[in-house]
C-alpha cells in the first residue's frame, strides 16, 4: 500500500507543529530519508544543485527543485501537497531559496544538507539562523503510523526468514565473507532492495561490534555473530543472533545467557513514559550485575525507519519518554577481545502498555554445522 497526499500532508503539518513547540520558523528538508518521509521523492543523484522542501507556518509548503528535475519531482507520491517551483543553470539558486524564507527566521535543516547550500542561504538571508533537525526535532520520525509499522513487520520478517535459513548452511570451513554473501542473497531473496550491511565476526572477530566480514575462515569451536538488515519496501531491518560452530564450552554458554538476559531485561522495561535510558539501564544492570560490565561497549539501542539507524537512542543520559509507535533496537552485548563476543537484537516497538517485538526469530544458541 503506498501513502497518499493526506499522509504526506499530516507529516508535515506534524512538522510545523513540533518546530512551532521547539521555537523554530520553519523545516528545512533536503534530499535523503526526511525528503522521502514528506514527499517520497529522492531525486535521482543528490548534486551540487540545491533541492529543498521548505516548511515554514507563515505559507503552504514549497519544494524548489533544478528546472530539469522538475518532471521528477512532479511524479513524486506526495507532489500533490506542496507547491513546486523551479531554479535554472545560471541563475542563483539561493536568491531562489531565499524568497521562500523569513528573512529572520530560524529553521531546523535536514542532518543530510549539504554545507555548501547552508552556507549559501546564509550568505543570501544573513539574518536567518540554523539547527539540525536531530538536534531540535529528533523526534520527527520517530513515532510511526500504522502503514509504517506494518512496513518495519515485514522487514523485520523477512530479516527473520533469511536467518532460518542461514542457520541451516555449512559454516564451518567458509570465509565470513562467503557467508555474508550468501546471507544478503537470502535478504534480497526475501524481498530487501537494499543490504546494508551483514556482519559475520568469528571467534575474535566477533570481538568487534562492528567487524562486518573478512576472509578469516570459520572454524569448529567459533562463536559466531550475524548482524544483518537493510530496507524493506522502504523500512528498515536490522537483527542480530549469535550461533555457535559445533558444542560451546561452559564459558561461552554462560556469557551467551548473560546476554540472553540483558536482551530480555531491556524488553521488559519498554512501556510508554519510561525515558529511553531507562532501556539501557535495565540491560546494561544484568551485565554488569554478571561481572561483564567493561565489556559492554556500546549503547543498548537506536532507532530505525525509513534507515536502519536513527533516533531514539536507547542510551544513558536520553531522558526522552517512550511514546507509543516508537521503533528501535534493543542489543547489548559481551565482546571479549581476542576472543569472541556475542550480542542478540530485535527490532522492538513501542504499544500502549509495553513493547512487541518485530523479529521473532529463538534468543537460544543455535548450534550451527
Amino acid at each position: 500500500m503506498s501513502f497518499t497526499t493526506k499522509d504526506f500532508t499530516r507529516r508535515m503539518e506534524r512538522a510545523l507543529s513540533q518546530a512551532a513547540g521547539a521555537g523554530l520558523t520553519g523545516v528545512l528538508v533536503t534530499p535523503g530519508p526526511d525528503l522521502v518521509y514528506f514527499l517520497g521523492y529522492q531525486p535521482t543523484a543528490i548534486t551540487e544543485r540545491i533541492t529543498m522542501l521548505v516548511l515554514d507556518a507563515d505559507h503552504d509548503p514549497h519544494l524548489i527543485v533544478p528546472v530539469l528535475e522538475r518532471p521528477d519531482a512532479e511524479a513524486a507520491p506526495g507532489a500533490a501537497a506542496v507547491t513546486i517551483t523551479d531554479w535554472a543553470d545560471g541563475s542563483d539558486p539561493y536568491a531562489a531559496t531565499a524568497r521562500l524564507l523569513d528573512p529572520q527566521g530560524r529553521y531546523a535543516l535536514s542532518d543530510s544538507a549539504w554545507a555548501m547550500h547552508l552556507l549559501g542561504l546564509q550568505d543570501a538571508l544573513r539574518e536567518t539562523r540554523y539547527t539540525s533537525i536531530t538536534g531540535s526535532l529528533p523526534m520527527l520520525r520517530a513515532v510511526k503510523d500504522t502503514d509504517e509499522l506494518d512496513r518495519l513487520a515485514a522487514a523485520g520478517a523477512a530479516a527473520d526468514a533469511a536467518y532460518e535459513q542461514i542457520t541451516t548452511v555449512r559454516f564451518s570451513g567458509r570465509t565470513e565473507r562467503d557467508v555474508g554473501t550468501e546471507l544478503a542473497g537470502l535478504l534480497r531473496e526475501h524481498g530487501h532492495s537494499q543490504v546494508d550491511f551483514t556482519v559475520v565476526g568469528s571467534g575474535p572477530n566477533g570481538a568487534n561490534p562492528h567487524h562486518e566480514m573478512a576472509d578469516r575462515v570459520i572454524a569448529e569451536g567459533d562463536m559466531v555473530v550475524l548482524d544483518f538488515g537493510g530496507l524493506k519496501d522502504g523500512y528498515g531491518s536490522d537483527t542480530t543472533r549469535t550461533v555457535h560452530v559445533g558444542e560451546p564450552t561452559a564459558e561461552e554458554r554462560e556469557v551467551f545467557e548473560l546476554v540472553k538476559a540483558a536482551q530480555q531485561a531491556g524488553f521488559e522495561a519498554v512501556q510508554p513514559g519510561v525515558a529511553c535510558q531507562d532501556i539501557d539501564r535495565a540491560a546494561r544492570r544484568v551485565i554488569t550485575g554478571g561481572g561483564y560490565g567493561e565489556y559492554f561497549i556500546h549503547r543498548t539501542g537506536h532507532g530505525i525507519g525509513l534507515t536502519t539507524h536513527e533516533p531514539p537512542y536507547m542510551v544513558e543520559g536520553e531522558r526522552q519518554p517512550l511514546v507509543p509507535g516508537m521503533c528501535f533496537s534493543i542489543e547489548p552485548g559481551i565482546y571479549l577481545p581476542g576472543r569472541f563476543g556475542v550480542r542478540i537484537e530485535d527490532i522492538v516497538t513501542v504499544t500502549e502498555n509495553a513493547g512487541r517485538r518485530l523479529n521473532n526469530t529463538s534468543h537460544d544458541l543455535r548450534i550451527v554445522a
